[in-house]
């Protein structure tokens, strides 16, 4: 990287030798853990978070820290691009979660203006280290949503939290469509249950919509069993919807877009249902 003044801290469950860098092995557990053991390990005052399937763009730390010297801007993310290398499925992924259909939450994944948030992903997160402390730390129970968690805690001390374009950071995607589905369940049914349990910051009309569509549907499609217009009301839904699909892979080349065809519907679905199983859950099991 472009910036010369950072130390790199490993956090493995067992040890490991790695020339360059600390290693602090944590034994097993989730990210939150790990991210808290690091924090303890770092001797800097700004901490930057990355994951092990990332690596960042060469001016990354410059560009953070950058925007960290704003008037009380308490932390900062970017975008987790993926990487130019990765396979039709993984591009394809990335296509669709940075596109409109993903709401607000697209400026995770593609690079737009920069903008407040409340809710930056933990893959790349940089922030004052009192900033960290003062929020109590990261959440060690729950994974995904502890970078939910703690932006949250960021926010009630009145900290202002920054999603920059220009923060980036190349993370490669899933390899498999059960990988890849699997975790879109995971996180709506984190997702779900935020929006019941912290809903300053997960009980969002966006985050619903998915449930709605996939309810709605089941619905009319059984109620055209005894009122035949429901058939045409589901027609008409059916039809706007992949009006909305094809405008965003039109954007890519055609052999993305055939995945994309598929994987855009998937998603939705997949995530509709993972939200209303975490609305319906009293918890949630790791």
């Amino acid at each position: 990287m472009d910036y010369d003044n950072f130390e790199v801290i490993v956090l493995p469950d067992r040890d490991e030798k790695l020339e360059g860098v600390i290693v602090s092995p944590t034994g097993p557990g989730f990210p939150g853990k790990k991210r808290n053991a690091g924090a303890r390990v770092a001797t800097g005052e700004i901490l930057a978070f990355i994951d092990s399937d990332a690596y960042p763009r060469e001016d990354w730390l410059r560009n953070g820290i950058r925007y960290l010297q704003q008037d009380k801007v308490g932390a900062v993310g970017g975008p987790g691009l993926t990487p130019p290398g990765d396979g039709e499925l993984a591009q394809a992924q990335g296509e669709f979660l940075g596109s409109f259909l993903m709401g607000g939450l697209s400026a995770r994944y593609a690079g737009k203006g920069a903008t407040e948030s409340d809710d930056i992903h933990s893959v790349n997160f940089i922030v004052w280290r009192h900033v960290v402390d003062e929020a109590g730390g990261w959440d060690e129970h729950y994974w995904p949503g502890e970078d939910t968690l703690i932006c949250l805690a960021i926010k009630k001390l009145g900290y202002k939290q920054l999603m920059a374009p220009d923060v980036v950071v190349y993370h490669h995607r899933r390899s498999s469509w059960r990988g890849y589905l699997t975790q879109i369940g995971r996180y709506a049914i984190h997702r779900g249950f935020f929006a019941k349990r912290f809903p300053e910051t997960s009980r969002r009309f966006g985050y619903f919509v998915p449930s709605m569509m996939v309810a709605s549907l089941c619905i009319l499609l059984f109620a055209s069993v005894f009122f035949p217009q429901g058939v045409l009301i589901s027609a008409g839904l059916l039809l706007t919807y992949l009006t909305l699909v094809v405008i965003v892979i039109s954007r890519s080349s055609f052999r993305k877009a055939r995945i994309a065809l598929i994987a855009i519907p998937l998603t939705h679905f997949v995530y509709g249902l993972g939200f209303m199983k975490g609305l319906a859950s009293r918890r949630l099991s790791n």
